[in-house]
């Protein structure tokens, strides 16, 4: 691949474009992707925006929540997913206390997004007491996507991945989060793991793009996680996600046959070699076919 593949379109998605979109009535794509492969799987898919969550320390490290997850360990996935796209807008995920020490930690980490890690902006969790922190860093010139609802970092606070607005009092919280966050200055806000009502009270109650996950269909896009998406978490499948392949499936028969073929002595034939040695000192010398060979297969160095 000699550069990076576009959407469609061709036109990069940017914060004016997607407050464009809600007003247009045109729905958001958002995925999760964490490395620049799956980048350019979503970008050919013409997926407006690409977050790369902290959610990359349950589907990536393994980890039970997304708590451990530093400020380092998403900026390097940015910078991976960022030489993967150019046109989809791109949003790292500021972990687990890098925002609520204080104002100025909030400030140089988020910056580091965007100088680091190629982020086009942030996202944060918290409403009204998250709202001072986005007006500053929107004062600054760094974009920010809210997120409120069910947000994991508050996964001990809230006693696990529970639904949240499930009263009028309740539902009264989440509502006053989203205007908050709004009023701040926040460009986008994530609502996830709140009842389909509500959502659609808050995506008609701001002027802000919402999307949604696990909020139903009323808001003005969807985000899933890319791994769930695909079928790669064989053991893991929330109500709100529809698994559009069964890639982890399809992995584990290909990684099969792969062992069976060795084990059978099928592969590597013939045509998966590069020949024997020539017999010749006019013929080409095998190692220079072999680097030939490898420059074909993965391209130039650099």
């Amino acid at each position: 691949m000699t550069g990076r593949p576009h959407a469609p379109d061709g036109r990069p998605v940017t914060v004016p474009r997607l407050g464009k979109m809600k007003r247009d009535g045109k729905r958001i794509t958002m995925v999760t992707a964490y490395d620049a492969t799956f980048a350019r799987l979503f970008e050919e898919a013409g997926i407006d925006v690409l977050l790369v969550g902290d959610s990359l320390g349950m589907v990536v490290q393994g980890l039970d929540s997304t708590l451990p997850v530093t400020v380092d360990e998403v900026i390097y996935h940015c910078r991976a997913v960022a030489r993967g796209t150019r046109r989809a807008h791109l949003v790292g995920d500021m972990p687990f206390m890098s925002w609520q020490i204080s104002t100025e930690e909030a400030l140089r980490n988020a910056a580091r997004f965007l100088a680091e890690g190629g982020a086009q902006a942030v996202k944060l969790e918290g409403g009204v007491d998250a709202a001072p922190t986005i007006e500053r860093l929107v004062h600054a010139g760094i974009p920010v996507m809210a997120h409120v609802g069910l947000t994991p970092q508050s996964v001990h606070a809230m006693g696990g991945f529970r639904v949240q607005g499930k009263t009028e009092a309740a539902a009264a919280r989440v509502l006053n989060d989203a205007k908050a966050v709004a009023e701040a200055g926040a460009y986008a806000l994530v609502l996830e793991g709140i009842p389909t009502d509500l959502a659609q009270q808050i995506t008609e109650a701001i002027d802000i793009p919402t999307i949604g996950i696990g909020a139903g269909p009323h808001c003005d896009g969807q985000v899933l996680v890319c791994y769930d998406l695909l079928g790669l978490t064989p053991d893991l499948k929330p109500k709100f996600v529809k698994r559009y392949a069964e890639f982890f499936e399809d992995g584990v028969a290909a990684a099969r046959q792969f062992r069976d073929e060795v084990r059978a002595g099928v592969f590597p034939s013939e045509e998966y070699g590069f020949g024997n040695v020539k017999t010749s000192e006019t013929e080409e010398a095998p190692g220079l076919s072999l680097v030939k060979g490898v420059r074909a297969a993965y391209g130039p160095k650099g």
